[in-house]
């Protein structure tokens, strides 16, 4: 199976979610379909279908979950070189060429993804023109309104 790369704070946002839904959700669901089966009938029981269907729900997200985990290569950015080169987990402040506009990513693994935080995809077109690149590089980046020119600014080795 492959390995897909997930920051260690990705890895723990999934361990704390699995831990929940086990512990929290999943016994909330039990109780709830516990309930409704105590009313009767289970054939025109709506309550008790709902429940089932929610923990259908839960069950294929604790699957999921696990399985991201288990193929999950965790990588922890405070570990790597600080050699001055862009790789996955490192925050890469650019700026634009043409219009001097500052932007700055932090390079993660296709679930933590989040353009809202700043955070893009290592399959996303401007990560994979940025990793392997060092300070001072330029970065061409093909957006829909066309090519980009940027400036690797800055490479930051923080989770």
């Amino acid at each position: 199976m492959i390995k897909v790369p997930m920051t260690v704070v990705g890895a723990l946002k999934l361990r704390e979610e699995l831990t929940r839904l086990k512990s929290v959700e999943r016994p909330r669901i039990i109780e709830a379909i516990s309930e409704a089966r105590a009313h009767g009938d289970l054939k025109e029981n709506a309550e008790y279908h709902a429940a089932k269907e929610q923990q259908s729900f839960l069950e294929g997200r604790i699957s999921e979950v696990e399985s991201k985990l288990a193929n999950a290569q965790i990588i922890d950015v405070n570990k790597l070189p600080k050699n001055g080169r862009v790789v996955f987990g490192t925050t890469v402040n650019l700026v634009n060429v043409t219009s001097d506009e500052k932007v700055s990513y932090k390079i993660v693994g296709d679930d933590e993804a989040d353009i809202k935080l700043s955070m893009i995809s290592v399959n996303s077109p401007i990560a994979r023109a940025m990793i392997g690149k060092n300070e001072g590089d330029s970065v061409l980046v093909q957006t829909p309104s066309g090519e980009v020119e940027y400036e690797v600014h800055k490479i930051n080795y923080v989770a």
